[in-house]
């Protein structure tokens, strides 16, 4: 498989990794109204099975984009992505989901400042 080709599926299971995530990690918050009856052991147990999901994305996508396993990628560079990913997707979950919050200015100078940390990581 190409290096470009390797890239694109790093970065799209990385996408659909950090779905699973946002929805382990905040969707107990999005949906309190439909498990506010479970218990916290309850709904830690969700966000894990959910976390599962994320995971089943997660490690094949560093696989195949990590350098060690012939990808384009060094570890640095896929954090970077990962965190880069990981704002985006939380961003349109946020606005187009949940619906609860609004993109204010500052989030968009961090969102600048995570395009910065990807150019010089990046940067040889």
């Amino acid at each position: 498989m190409s290096p470009v080709i390797r890239g694109i599926l790093t970065i799209l299971l990385l996408t659909c990794s950090n779905v699973f995530m946002t929805l382990a990690w905040y969707g107990q918050v999005f949906f309190k109204s439909k498990i506010e009856r479970l218990g916290l052991f309850a709904v830690i147990f969700l966000s894990w099975l959910v976390a599962f999901a994320e995971y089943c994305f997660m490690v094949p996508a560093n696989r195949s984009g990590s350098a060690e396993f012939g990808g384009p990628f060094s570890i640095w560079e896929l954090k970077v992505i990962q965190e880069a990913v990981s704002l985006t997707v939380f961003t349109v979950v946020v606005l187009v989901i949940m619906r609860n919050e609004t993109l204010r200015w500052n989030h968009a100078v961090g969102f600048v400042l995570l395009v910065l940390a990807v150019f010089f990581i990046f940067k040889k």
